[in-house]
């Protein structure tokens, strides 16, 4: 069984940071990811939020933060991890194809995924009008019509966000009452470029290269009409997929796990950075924080 000093789990921002950290501090990390380095940033045409950086790809961020990971001496192998055995100061995590890694520390780096609204041409034009995230691409559409789908506190804070940047927001939700904190919602009533379409679902993406409309139907009538928009924000919320570690970390109702800023778990030895734990914000610029905090943690509990 091949041990390595500290184990990451997920070759997005925060991992790849992490494995930075670890391997400057003279440890050695392997990181293990089920589908392919960077997480979902990869797929962003350009990150304009990121400190010290105006413009790069998601591409190039991910492949930048891959290389400077290796080249320091981290090992990055692809698989899916099953679980992992906490045995005190020696931590077993077990992949589908049935290898097992000995580690001394274990840093959860998942990440979470959007919930898409699982329509048509909804992944095609992901880039290109659909996007999941208003703080990272709302500028892209400054003066132009928006549209955000959603009922709750997120989607409320998209389209007041995107409301102060876009000439018009739609804000679309399939109930007549938000989930979103009242005073929020009553805020963003009183915005004169901001439209609520209720009892309303997004049913058809337009636009051919790029978003030019979205079709919303109403629930209590079957009437379709398209809304002229040159984007949709989809904020119906994420997905965390942390079932494998429920037997060494808590796990929210949300599934996500359960650590502070610190990013520590119950469980001594194991940690858990970026996208996969509780937090209030969930950007590029705090899943690198939490890789720079849980790796320097994990160094400090191997001492």
């Amino acid at each position: 069984m091949d041990r390595y000093d500290v184990v990451i789990v997920g070759a997005g921002t925060a991992g790849l940071t992490a494995a930075i950290y670890v391997q400057r501090a003279n440890r050695s990390a392997l990181v293990l990811e089920a589908k392919s380095y960077g997480g979902q940033i990869i797929n962003t045409p350009d990150i304009e939020n990121y400190p010290g950086i105006k413009h790069v790809s998601g591409f190039d961020f991910s492949t930048t933060l891959y290389e400077q990971a290796t080249e320091l001496g981290a090992k990055v192998t692809y698989a899916e991890v099953t679980g992992v055995d906490d045995e005190g100061s020696r931590k077993v995590v077990h992949t589908a194809d049935g290898t097992a890694y000995e580690a001394g520390a274990v840093i959860i780096a998942t990440g979470a995924r959007n919930r898409p609204l699982g329509i048509a041409r909804e992944q095609e034009l992901v880039g290109r009008g659909v996007s999941y995230c208003a703080t990272c691409d709302g500028m892209f559409f400054r003066g132009k019509d928006v549209a955000v789908n959603g009922g709750g506190n997120t989607a409320v804070e998209d389209a007041a966000y995107l409301a102060g940047v876009c000439n018009k927001v739609y804000l679309i939700h399939r109930r007549d009452q938000f989930r979103a904190d009242a005073a929020d919602v009553e805020r963003l009533r009183g915005m004169d470029n901001v439209e609520f379409v209720l009892n309303a679902t997004v049913t058809a993406i337009e636009g051919d290269e790029f978003v030019t409309g979205v079709q919303v139907t109403d629930k209590t009538d079957g009437s379709t009409r398209t809304l002229p928009v040159s984007a949709l924000f989809v904020a119906i919320g994420q997905v965390p997929d942390n079932v494998a570690f429920r037997g060494v970390v808590d796990l929210d109702e949300k599934g996500y796990v359960v650590a502070g800023e610190d990013c520590l778990t119950r469980t001594p030895g194991v940690f858990a950075a970026g996208d996969c734990r509780t937090k209030g914000v969930r950007q590029l610029a705090t899943a690198a924080g939490d890789g720079a905090v849980a790796a320097s943690a994990a160094v400090a509990y191997l001492r």
